[in-house]
C-alpha cells in the first residue's frame, strides 16, 4: 500500500491509505477514532451486527507497525466506544495484543466516547491524556476545534468525501487538512463516516484503501 508525504508544520508526515499518519522522525504512529467495542455495544442493545471487529482492529495496528518502525501510537480519542467496550471478551483480546507489544508506548488523548465509556483498563499500560497533548510542534487532539498552541491533529469527525461523476458517486474516508489542522479519518472497522464541506484552503486526500490520492 502506498503513503502520502507531506510537509506540515515543518515535519514530514505520512498519509497512510490504511486511514492512519505516521510521524517518522518520532516513530509515532497515529490513529484517530478507533472505536474498540462499538459492535458489541450494538450487540448489548439486541442490535444484530457482525462480530470480529476488535481482532480486525489489532490487525490492522499489526500491519501498520510491520510496516513502519513505531515507537509510539497516539490515540486521537474515542478509543472506548461505550462502557459495553469493557466487556471481557473485548478486554482478554486486547490483553493479548498488549502483551506481544510490552515496549510500545500508548498514549490515548480523552474523547467524547471514552469520557462516557471510561479509560481503559490499566492492564493496558496506556497513557491518559487530555486534549490538547503537545509534543511540538504538534498538538494531539480529538476535537479539530480545540485552541491549541501547535498544529493541530485532532479525528472525532470521521470525514468521508464524495467524488461524484454524472451516473454514480463514492464515498472514500479523507484526510482534511487546513493551515492549523488536520482532520483523520475514523481508523476503526464499523465505524461510519460524515461527508464533509471543505472550508476555505483546505485540501483532501481521500483513501481508496490500497492508495492516498489528492483530490483538492
Amino acid at each position: 500500500m502506498s503513503a502520502r508525504e507531506l510537509l506540515v508544520a515543518g515535519e514530514l508526515l505520512l498519509l497512510l491509505a490504511q486511514k492512519a499518519l505516521y510521524w517518522p522522525s518520532q516513530k509515532t504512529l497515529i490513529i484517530a477514532d478507533i472505536h474498540f467495542g462499538k459492535a458489541a455495544s450494538f450487540r448489548a442493545q439486541g442490535i444484530p451486527v457482525p462480530r470480529g471487529t476488535t481482532t480486525q482492529n489489532l490487525l490492522a495496528l499489526d500491519e501498520l507497525m510491520a510496516a513502519h518502525e513505531v515507537k509510539h501510537i497516539v490515540f486521537l480519542g474515542d478509543f472506548l466506544h461505550a462502557r459495553a467496550a469493557h466487556a471481557s471478551a473485548t478486554l482478554a483480546k486486547m490483553l493479548e495484543w498488549r502483551r506481544r507489544h510490552p515496549t510500545l508506548a500508548l498514549s490515548l488523548v480523552r474523547g467524547n466516547h471514552d469520557r462516557h465509556a471510561g479509560d481503559p483498563a490499566a492492564s493496558l499500560g496506556i497513557g491518559m491524556v487530555d486534549e490538547p497533548y503537545s509534543m511540538a510542534p504538534f498538538s494531539f487532539c480529538h476535537h479539530p476545534d480545540v485552541d491549541a498552541p501547535g498544529y493541530v491533529l485532532a479525528g472525532h469527525i470521521h470525514p468521508v468525501f464524495v467524488l461524484a461523476t454524472r451516473f454514480e458517486s463514492l464515498r472514500l474516508p479523507c484526510f482534511v487538512v487546513g493551515a492549523r489542522r488536520m482532520i483523520l479519518p475514523s481508523f476503526g472497522a464499523f465505524t461510519g463516516g460524515f461527508s464533509i464541506a471543505p472550508e476555505s484552503g483546505d485540501r483532501i486526500f481521500v483513501t481508496s484503501g490500497d492508495a492516498v490520492h489528492f483530490v483538492r
